[in-house]
């Protein structure tokens, strides 16, 4: 009879959720994946206002119980005006596999009425897996629209969600 001791480890894995808003306005370019979107207004924020790269973020340090990207990135800190959001998950994938753990997969979705995002979305996810080092195939992302429902339906703004799961 086998004993527990003679099976080999079962691989840990953990998943985590990520959430971000941001204002549309005037004046800035609209980056989405680290890929920018022709569109005639941008998001709102203190970095460049990735919200697809910020939820990637939330997940990334939701699943491996680091905090949060306000843990790593507070907009309080004038230093990171501006700051790139791809430099952002760099930082937060090193923070990741320095706790041991390595992505298996990511699935993000962006809600947004305009601009079409179908035809980025091949971009953004080669983008997001060049980011991360990962094969391209780990990562999903979606553009979902609100048939003109809530901020995201008016223009207002856009909102994005991710789930990532880790392996240890």
């Amino acid at each position: 009879m086998a004993t527990n001791s003679d099976k080999p480890p079962s691989p840990q894995f953990r998943v985590g959720m990520g959430y971000d808003v941001h204002r549309l306005v005037e004046g800035r370019p609209l980056i989405l994946g680290g890929v920018t979107v022709p569109f005639e207004r941008g998001l709102d924020g203190h970095s460049d206002a990735d919200v697809l790269l910020h939820v990637i973020i939330d997940a990334l340090l939701g699943a491996a119980c680091l905090g949060d990207i306000g843990t790593y990135f507070p907009s309080s800190d004038p230093t990171l005006e501006g700051i790139s959001s791809a430099e952002m998950v760099r930082q937060t994938h090193e923070l990741v596999m320095q706790a041991g753990w390595r992505i298996e997969n990511i699935d993000a979705t962006v809600v947004a009425q305009r601009p079409r995002l179908s035809p980025y979305v091949p971009h953004m996810r080669a983008s997001i897996a060049d980011i991360l080092g990962i094969n391209q195939d780990r990562v999903s992302v979606k553009g979902k629209t609100t048939d003109g429902l809530g901020f995201a339906g008016t223009g207002d703004g856009m909102a994005a969600y991710c789930v990532a799961m880790l392996v240890r």
